[in-house]
């Protein structure tokens, strides 16, 4: 029985041994490759001095021994905390400190740039590097006196006959720290159970098989990243990691990797529309998948232009539920805004403010019921309370038996039930009286065709309460006129929701998971 994540790894492992499961340049490890070395390093662990529950931190680039560290600290029965590497040693030691992490895997190099802001982190006992590890050895650590082991030298070790699970479904198994909208960074704590269903559900509306071959580009420390990871590996599929900078590194592995499914943000479409992915031709591209953000329509339009036989998903998702809403590629020609409908075994309630159900059309906030709701953050019951409240929908003789999600995130549904995203609730503006969606300003920016990214915010005014200054990327080539673009936007808006001010960036701020900052934009105004 399959119920802890690292089975995902030793089932496929059984079915495919020597197929393909993962890519990194010129590396590729077999399933049984992966599931041998996980166990050799899950026991390497454990010889460390990791116990059952311990969160164990991993500060690398997309790897082959990032995947490794993953499925052996779940199959030593630790708990995972992937660390994207944009962050900066201060905002590493703020995760560190804030989960009480007892190790962290991580490179010779970053490990050194780490030092200074880890020695006085008493939970922290030892490190593992990956690598040669270039001459690195317990002296370099000996200011802090905290061992240092090579990831390598576990890989290889004898794994055992036999293996002793500790855990069940329910326990913790991952914790992914939120890009920090709202002060500093929480960890979303992930049970073995969440990220399960969540690999099943997922797997079965986008159909993928063991014939998939994913590109990964977006960080393991996104959860739509890591749904990624879990549903290939469950699947028996094979995943390709890269690190990109351009657009041209990801059409490459795209087609010398023979890619069959690509999940994406709006800056990765972005990125890829602004000339190179029409170049090419993709005839093993079988779907795509659109979260973090919804998908400008100009740039919507592109794609199935582009991509005239790939499927185009447009997902939802939080970090608090993991997974929660996807529109089926039939439907884009009818609703191309939407958000779509509940993933299977979970239900999007649309509530209002005295806990009702709204009707169609109504605004109201996105809350999430079923088998993907995370356990809450870490350390932090009251962040949690606020996010994880009992379902108001049940009747009282059940009591607080169920938990639900409340996104925050402003939603309505259509007649038939697909629900549209409308806004945050903390970055909804209000002008003149009226609520103001970010996003809606947003699209008719992208329809002028001038502009790459596209970015609102409210700003304070005296007489209106806020107005709406929008910040813009252009396209390359082409000159943006805030005159030309009032008078656009006044024949596409009511006044009311017109930008009073424009100011154009050579690239939008972004959060450590490839979305917008718009906590920076507005730090920018002295917000």
């Amino acid at each position: 029985m399959d119920y802890l994540i690292h089975h995902m790894l030793h089932g496929s492992a059984r079915r495919w041994p020597d197929k393909e499961a993962m890519v990194h340049g010129p590396r590729r490890l077999s399933y049984g490759e992966v599931a041998s070395r996980c166990t050799s390093a899950a026991m390497g662990l454990r010889h460390a001095g990791m116990r059952r529950g311990d969160r164990v931190g991993i500060y690398l680039d997309p790897s082959i021994d990032q995947v490794l560290s993953i499925f052996s600290i779940a199959q030593a029965g630790g708990v995972y905390v992937p660390i994207n590497t944009v962050l900066f040693p201060e905002q590493v030691a703020h995760i560190v400190r804030d989960c009480g992490m007892k190790a962290l895997i991580t490179t010779p190099e970053k490990l050194k740039t780490l030092l200074p802001v880890l020695h006085e982190i008493p939970s922290l006992e030892f490190f593992v590097v990956t690598g040669e590890a270039n001459g690195w050895g317990h002296g370099e650590a000996g200011q802090q006196a905290k061992p240092v082991h090579r990831l390598q030298e576990m890989l290889h070790l004898a794994a055992p006959a036999t293996w002793t699970d500790w855990g069940i479904s329910k326990d913790l198994a991952a914790i992914l720290y939120t890009s920090g909208s709202t002060g500093k960074p929480k960890g979303v704590m992930l049970s073995h159970a969440n990220i399960m269903a969540g690999s099943t559900i997922v797997s079965t509306y986008l159909e993928i098989t063991d014939q998939e071959r994913i590109l990964a580009v977006l960080p393991f420390s996104f959860d739509a990243g890591m749904n990624q990871l879990m549903t290939a590996f469950q699947q028996g599929g094979t995943i390709v990691l890269i690190k990109f900078v351009f657009a041209k590194e990801i059409i490459a592995a795209l087609i010398d990797e023979r890619i069959t499914g690509l999940a994406g943000v709006p800056t990765v479409w972005s990125l890829l529309t602004n000339g190179a992915l029409q170049k090419h031709q993709f005839p093993d591209l079988r779907y795509i998948t659109n979260t973090g953000g919804a998908m400008p329509q100009p740039v919507l339009k592109i794609l199935r232009q582009a991509l005239p036989t790939t499927k185009i998903f447009l997902m939802y998702g939080l970090t608090e539920a993991f997974r929660s809403t996807y529109l089926p590629p039939e439907e884009l020609d009818r609703r191309p805004t939407s958000m779509g409908k509940a993933i299977p075994d979970n239900e999007i309630l649309v509530l209002n403010e005295q806990g009702r159900q709204c009707a169609p059309g109504e605004v109201g906030e996105l809350v999430h019921r079923g088998s993907t709701v995370s356990m809450g953050y870490w350390g932090n019951p009251e962040a949690t309370d606020r996010v994880l409240k009992p379902n108001p929908l049940l009747p009282p003789e059940l009591g607080d038996c169920e938990r639900v999600c409340y996104s925050g995130d402003l939603v309505k549904k259509d007649e038939d039930g697909f629900l549209y995203y409308v806004g945050r609730r903390d970055t909804m503006i209000k002008s003149s009286g009226y609520r103001i969606s970010p996003t809606e300003v947003e699209e008719v920016l992208f329809q002028t065709g001038k502009v790459r990214q596209a970015a609102v915010i409210g700003v304070p005014d005296d007489l209106l309460g806020q107005t709406i200054k929008a910040f813009l990327v252009p396209k390359d080539g082409e000159e943006v006129e805030s005159e030309a673009l009032l008078d656009f936007c006044a024949e596409k808006m009511p006044r009311h929701m017109v930008p009073k001010y424009f100011e154009l960036l050579s690239e939008l701020p972004k959060t450590s998971s490839g979305k917008v900052d718009y906590p920076a934009l507005r730090r920018r105004e002295g917000l």
